[in-house]
């Protein structure tokens, strides 16, 4: 992203803080794995967002002041030794021209032109991204910083920036549809290399194998996420990574994957027989989640409540196996649709923005269509990414092949 794209997101969220406040955002660090192993570093979305900057131990502090704002990043300073074993660390100016910032510290000065500015009246309210997933989850670093703060702070407001990034995030910006589009095609030569090496007898890591060869050959190192790849009975773990199956003639293998490009992520999933032609019982099944996932596209337009979405596609789908004689009734979805069918995507795969907003053009979001027949032994979920135009949607992940027969075309080529 051209650091312009940061320099507005911090524009507008300054612009949605009151006056007299200051935000303090961290780009994060790396956990410790095991003894003196640590897990590769993975930063704060919200921090990305706003600066582009993707490196361990960064601050970004926004305060806005009697109407004007001021921005300032605190980097860390070059290290000789640490750099030998971690790597090279962004210079001032680097880290400037990513993210548009013109005032670069390093981050020994945090704690004390913080502590100038708040004890001298610079700003009342205290603005931290406070996320936790779960009630039990560990303190991150803003939580630490709040509880600090309070302490040695005792009138300044402590506030929640979660909600506003929630909000600048739900609607993508023309680059950021630009960026998914590209990764989909990287998306699109993984599944298209699985598809086409796939056989009966043939190991889940082979399969990721593929994909991730695809990826890497397009200048992607990584997956958006941790891929999901199975085959036969493990297609009934929704989140499966170990990758040790075998796939048998006959089983379909489900996969759930994406791609990235400019911190932008995708997520598509494909179901397809291992051997390239579907059985009847199969082909069956797999007819009610594309029937779905068509009619989904058909009528997804703003203005429709996001909570609508997935349980349209339920109440759509259910009439699908109703049909073939898999239900008798609505209270019955349960035993085959196992999860949601919507979730937005962007800078996280399952993208932290505003769920209560309708439907509204330059969203972009999954319809997930999950059929889960324990019973039979097939499990698999067709997934799409939906634009939100302004009259209808769009499809991006529609040039992947999805329809029954042209899955078995692009498997006997």
């Amino acid at each position: 992203m051209e650091a312009s794209f940061h320099r507005e997101n911090r524009k507008n969220l300054l612009e949605a803080m009151p006056d007299n406040s200051a935000a303090v955002l961290f780009s994060g660090n790396a956990p410790r794995q095991s003894a003196d192993a640590y897990y590769p570093f993975f930063c704060s979305r919200n921090f990305l967002y706003l600066t582009g900057v993707d490196f361990a131990g960064f601050i970004l502090l926004l305060q806005k002041t009697k109407g004007t704002a001021r921005e300032v990043l605190y980097i860390l300073p070059h290290d000789l030794l640490k750099e030998r074993w971690t790597g090279r660390r962004p210079t001032a100016e680097e880290a400037s021209a990513q993210s548009g910032i013109e005032d670069v510290r390093y981050v020994e000065s945090f704690e004390e032109d913080f502590r100038r500015a708040a004890t001298g009246g610079a700003f009342d309210s205290l603005w931290l991204d406070l996320f936790n997933h779960t009630p039990e989850e560990e303190p991150g670093e803003a939580h630490r910083f709040a509880h600090s703060a309070a302490k040695r702070y005792p009138g300044l407001l402590i506030r929640n920036l979660l909600p506003q990034l929630r909000s600048q995030r739900t609607i993508k910006r023309p680059c950021e549809i630009a960026a998914m589009r590209q990764a989909m095609t990287v998306t699109r030569a993984g599944i298209l290399a699985m598809m086409k090496a796939s056989r009966p007898g043939m190991y889940e890591y082979e399969y990721k194998a593929e994909f991730d060869h695809a990826l890497t050959s397009r200048g992607v190192l990584t997956s958006a996420f941790p891929s999901i790849i199975s085959a036969g009975k493990n297609n009934f773990c929704i989140h499966y990574y170990s990758y040790t199956g075998q796939a048998q003639d006959g089983d379909m293998i489900l996969n759930d994957v994406g791609a990235w490009w400019d911190n932008e992520v995708n997520d598509v999933s494909r179901g397809w027989p291992c051997n390239g032609r579907f059985t009847k019982e199969q082909a069956a099944l797999y007819q009610c989640a594309y029937n779905t996932s068509e009619y989904m596209f058909s009528i997804i337009k703003p203005g429709m409540p996001m909570a609508s979405v997935d349980l349209t596609a339920r109440k759509y789908c259910y009439e699908q196996l109703k049909a073939i004689g898999k239900l008798n009734s609505y209270e019955e979805i349960g035993k085959y649709m196992w999860h949601g069918g919507a979730h937005h995507i962007g800078y996280d795969v399952h993208d932290e923005v505003d769920m209560t907003r309708a439907v509204a053009p330059g969203m972009v979001f999954c319809v997930d269509i999950g059929i889960y027949d324990e019973d039979s032994g097939i499990g698999f979920r067709l997934e799409d990414n939906c634009l939100v135009t302004e009259t209808g949607c769009e499809n991006l992940s529609a040039a992947i092949p999805r329809k029954l027969e042209d899955i078995e075309d692009a498997m006997a080529h």
